[in-house]
């Protein structure tokens, strides 16, 4: 070990004279060059949080790096390569570093740069480093900096006296005017000044679009500032409408906001249209809508529909299209039905912290959790699940006007044992950002860009439009929201996750469409690094109408779709989907292990739609799980039995597996569904495969044979009937 008090050696001035040109990383987004504007004298690195790869002792630890100080140090272990890291706190604009090498010098080394401190860019690079003092000339944008050393001048380790690192002052970031976003050609705003026909021919124009386009790429949102309207809005696929206003009853919408069966055939009868379990991506919140006298509502939907934070006034809203159609799942949550609902054929549907004028009907399961006006509990004749309230919850970020024209992203505050809406009875409790604090993005951002905004701290508001990525966007900011406009897509490029983030409090994620790329992601949004363990439940992460997609659209892959590392999260409406029709579909084709894996600890789901997944679609292996409804299709298209089997003598995967490790889990209102139409002599040995102990508990399962297609030996382990030909249905009121 060498003495910690070495003198310096004569300090050798180099001034590099290469200029590094800016690409399009995570480290780097493309501007004008850094140099174009004078190099301020502000050392952005001092006092800054320093990391290392290594240090040769306590007395040389990274902080002596940047603390100002020419008489302290960093210095490594004796090998190679090693490193010196500084988090500058938020993207700037750099334009050198200046590195103070102690006589144990770098002879090879790079300046690399990143938003993330995860993916990294080459900015500078020498294999004849000469020591001393030395200024490299950058051009970029990063948080974090590192100096990395591959080869040592000497037997000793590397050592710097000092990491001083200077910016221009500038930002890359373009602001945002909270009174004049720019929302890009998808997002129609309107106001009451705005001519009825003018919003009606829009409305029109969009839904003839959107009828049938099922797997296009035009994604829209329709807005209205508070007041009152007129119009009839018939929601097509990727279309989101909107209130604006604090309150749903800020905006009032006389006429509809409606979903029709009307354009899929069902059975053979080409006149036979009313099948709505294909109308997915759609969405409609924070209206209040007033239906004309003697009319219903029609809200025919599938999954990612959700009728969120709503208040009808009628007579009665119908969740099928009100004749003999098929439909299929859905949401209401944080809403106001003055009327009845009649839930038709809708297979299953979850409604959540909402006030009900009256409920009618159900057919496998229907869940209400924090609700009022419900049916009493009856599972399974009829087949309604009851839990009073909502033990922990926070209604879906979303965004509003104030009283001065200003836009603002309100977040609701988190709630606890609630029953009701969040807003029908005073003031929400809850946060205002303006949107000057949020990066506006765009289809043409790229994902460099994007990350650049997110480490500047800023939030992200995504506007419609599907957006390529060529590297995961990076959350590492608590509190950093992400809020969609009109099912915004994400699709990875080059086989990255769409998002990451890091082990913190409260990132909200909401109203976006993750859609799987040709290459294999091995995730596409991972919430938290591998080995989390922060406890989050004052403040934790929640997805809201977070959907996923793999196949359908087109080829796409990915092992794992959703893998929840972090405590506390919160799933509020989420639908994991390899896609089991249309295009890129096949079961050597869209190829996808695992719909949600959750590693962290009291992690919560409501509304959990996760279907088609090749191995467990469910596999939960953190304790204090709780599910509150959660409806499966398990995959059409396994070849053969020995093709799809888990092992253990166990024919087939379960839906829904919580891992032989967990002591603590809780479930109710769980349905699985199997349709083995290209082999009907499969069998999946249960629908639901649990530890068998007294902290594992569920509530009101069913499995069903569509069809009589295919078989689920037993519901949950080797308990309840055997759903098949010739007993389609078979619930469970509990296990054990």
């Amino acid at each position: 070990m060498r003495s910690t008090t070495l003198s310096p050696v004569h300090r050798l001035l180099v001034i590099a004279t290469t200029f590094v040109t800016a690409v399009t990383t995570a480290a780097v987004v493309g501007s004008a060059p850094a140099q174009a504007a004078a190099c301020g004298s502000t050392n952005l690195a001092q006092g800054r949080p320093a990391t290392a790869s290594s240090t040769e002792n306590g007395g040389t630890p990274a902080s002596a790096a940047v603390d100002g100080n020419a008489g302290t140090r960093w210095s490594s272990a004796f090998s190679d390569p090693q490193w010196l890291q500084v988090d500058l706190g938020s993207a700037q604009q750099l334009c050198d570093v200046v590195l103070s090498w102690e006589a144990a010098y770098a002879k090879a080394f790079s300046v690399q740069l990143s938003t993330d401190a995860s993916t990294w860019t080459s900015a500078y690079s020498t294999t004849t480093g000469a020591g001393g003092t030395q200024t490299v000339s950058l051009s970029g944008t990063a948080r974090y900096l590192r100096v990395y050393g591959t080869q040592r001048a000497t037997g000793y380790g590397y050592s710097l006296w000092e990491v001083a690192v200077h910016g221009t002052g500038g930002s890359t970031i373009p602001p945002t005017d909270p009174r004049n976003p720019d929302f890009g050609p998808n997002v129609s705003v309107f106001d009451p000044s705005t001519p009825a026909a003018t919003i009606q021919n829009r409305l029109t124009q969009i839904a003839n679009q959107q009828h049938t386009n099922q797997f296009g790429n035009e994604r829209y949102a329709v807005l209205f500032k508070p007041g009152t309207y007129s119009a009839d809005v018939n929601l097509g696929f990727y279309e989101q409408v909107a209130g604006l206003g604090l309150s749903p009853d800020d905006v009032n919408l006389n006429g509809h906001v409606r979903v029709e069966a009307d354009w899929l055939q069902q059975g053979d009868n080409p006149n036979n249209k009313g099948n709505a379990t294909q109308n997915f991506w759609r969405s409609a919140e924070n209206l209040s809508v007033t239906l004309p006298a003697g009319q219903v509502e029609r809200w025919a939907v599938a999954q990612a529909a959700p009728y969120r934070r709503m208040h009808l006034k009628g007579s009665q809203i119908q969740l099928w299209n009100g004749g003999d159609g098929w439909a299929s799942g859905g949401l209401i949550a944080d809403s106001k039905i003055d009327g009845v609902a009649v839930s038709g054929s809708q297979q299953q549907f979850l409604t959540r912290n909402s006030e009900l004028g009256g409920w009618q009907g159900g057919v496998w399961n229907m869940v209400f959790v924090g609700s009022t006006g419900t049916p009493p509990a009856s599972f399974p004749n009829p087949p309604e699940t009851v839990v009073g309230q909502t033990p922990v919850i926070r209604e879906k970020p979303f965004l509003y006007v104030d009283g001065s024209g200003s836009y603002n992203v309100f977040v609701p505050a988190l709630r606890q044992n609630s029953s009701g809406t969040s807003w029908g009875h005073g003031t929400p409790a809850g946060q205002s950002i303006s949107l000057s604090e949020f990066y506006v993005a765009h289809p043409s951002d790229s994902a460099a860009t994007l990350n650049a905004a997110l480490a500047a701290g800023k939030n992200l508001l995504v506007t419609p439009g599907v957006y390529h990525l060529d590297q995961a966007l990076n959350v590492t900011r608590p509190d950093t929201v992400v809020l969609g406009l009109g099912l915004a897509t994400l699709m990875p490029t080059n086989g990255t996750a769409a998002i990451t983030t890091s082990d913190v409090d409260g990132v909200k994620i909401a109203g976006l469409l993750v859609d799987a790329g040709a290459v294999n992601s091995p995730v596409l949004v991972q919430i938290g690094q591998p080995g989390s363990n922060a406890n989050h439940a004052g403040d934790p992460t929640s997805l809201h109408d977070v959907f996923f997609r793999i196949g359908g659209a087109a080829v796409g892959k990915a092992t794992q779709t959703l893998v929840v590392n972090s405590n506390n999260v919160i799933g509020d409406h989420m639908w994991l989907w390899r896609g089991d029709h249309s295009n890129g579909v096949g079961w050597n084709v869209n190829t996808a292990a695992n719909g949600l894996v959750v590693n962290g600890a009291n992690v919560t789901m409501y509304g959990l739609f996760v279907e088609h997944y090749q191995q467990y679609e469910v596999l939960w292996n953190g304790n204090g799980g709780r599910t509150y409804f959660f409806q499966n299709e398990m995959p059409y298209d396994p070849p053969d039995q020995a093709t799809w089997s888990s092992g253990g003598g166990r024919q087939g995967w379960a839906a829904y597996k919580v891992a032989d490790s967990v002591t603590s889990h809780e479930g109710w209102g769980l349905g699985s569904y199997c349709f083995f139409n290209t082999n009907p002599s499969i069998v999946a040995s249960h629908s639901f495969e649990v530890p068998n102990n007294s902290g594992v508990r569920f509530h009101n399962l069913v499995s069903v044979s569509l069809g009589g297609v295919g078989t689920i030996a037993h519901v949950i382990n080797d308990a309840g009937d055997a759903a098949n030909t010739g007993h389609q249905v078979s619930p469970l009121v509990s296990y054990p």
